[in-house]
């Protein structure tokens, strides 16, 4: 097996390196778009029920039919997969964020707008800061998602590990899927061990 992953190490590193870069951009885009969208929703607690129950919904939708459906207008490949992701990603951060932000003290937020800090430093300042564990909960589930859902995007050209899987299903090359699947969890580990190191300087800055 380890013969296997010398011999062909420049195969798998390609697939791994474009696999990494996908989850990377796809988590980038997902936790910007999910901020945003969850600083709106705190305004409205209806509208949040609203957007949840959509990104819910979205959520149980098949990847391979939300594939299929955005193909037609977005043509194959990366770009069509990492949107696919951030939509996915959506449902499970938007309601992290948002979990976390409402189990805030509502005295502490009360205090912090009583010396002066504007709606914005409040949430900066406080809600994030305190919110932290839910958040960095939310990211690493989406780390999960994405990178899970990332090897199905291979069979839209996204390429990735998911190609070696395929490959390897159709050839029934077992040191190929034991492989790619190995580096699938390696990239899930590294960025929980990434990611708790970022939550444990931030709580400390």
């Amino acid at each position: 097996m380890i013969e296997y992953l010398v011999k062909h190490s420049d195969m798998f590193l390609e697939a791994f390196l474009e696999h990494l870069w996908i989850v990377l951009v796809t988590l980038l885009i997902s936790v910007l778009a999910a901020g945003l969208i969850s600083f709106v929703l705190l305004q409205s607690k209806r509208a949040a029920d609203w957007v949840l129950g959509a990104f819910s919904a979205i959520y149980s939708i098949p990847s391979l039919a939300l594939f299929s459906l955005l193909i037609p207008f977005m043509g194959l490949g990366n770009a069509t997969a990492i949107l696919v992701l951030c939509i996915y990603n959506q449902y499970l951060l938007i309601r992290n964020i948002i979990t976390g932000m409402h189990l805030v003290d509502k005295n502490m937020i009360e205090a912090a707008v009583g010396m002066g800090m504007t709606r914005g430093q409040v949430v900066m300042k406080v809600q994030i800061p305190l919110a932290l564990p839910a958040i960095v909960a939310g990211i690493r589930l989406a780390i999960i998602s994405t990178t899970g859902i990332a090897t199905i995007a291979a069979t839209i050209n996204a390429g990735g590990l998911g190609s070696l899987l395929f490959s390897g299903l159709r050839t029934m090359n077992i040191y190929k899927i034991l492989w790619a699947t190995v580096l699938c969890v390696l990239i899930t580990f590294l960025s929980d061990v990434i990611l708790k190191r970022v939550e444990k300087s931030l709580r400390h800055a």
